[in-house]
């Protein structure tokens, strides 16, 4: 069989402004993206806390889950947040974005890194 990818017209919106980056991250974000969901990664905040340091920026392409919490400022961009991850993000005094708006908010020289599960 063919496959078709997402029927989800803004994730395809998504995924094409993604491919249109000059950024090697965003294409690999992208890849990601154009998987199944079911592939898509979960990262639980632990891990995020375990593997950056104050002021990093962390890219998910996949869902950020609330299990644990972050000891540092941390800027999380990702395609979803559970609920008690986006209040646990907010209240550690760090930033969270969905990847529409994360794709501006990376300047040069920033420490970003890419979180598969």
């Amino acid at each position: 069989m063919k496959r078709t990818g997402s029927t989800n017209s803004h994730l395809r919106k998504l995924i094409s402004l993604l491919k249109k980056q000059e950024r090697p991250l965003w294409h690999a974000v992208a890849e990601e993206l154009e998987g199944p969901s079911r592939k898509r990664p979960h990262v639980n905040l632990y891990k995020i806390d375990k593997y950056t340091n104050d002021g990093d920026i962390v890219v998910v392409p996949g869902k950020v889950l609330g299990i644990g919490k972050l000891s540092h400022k941390v800027t999380v961009i990702a395609l979803d947040f559970s609920a008690s991850a986006l209040n646990k993000i907010r209240k550690s005094g760090s930033n969270a974005l969905p990847l529409t708006e994360g794709i501006n908010a990376i300047n040069k020289g920033a420490t970003v890194r890419l979180m598969k599960g």
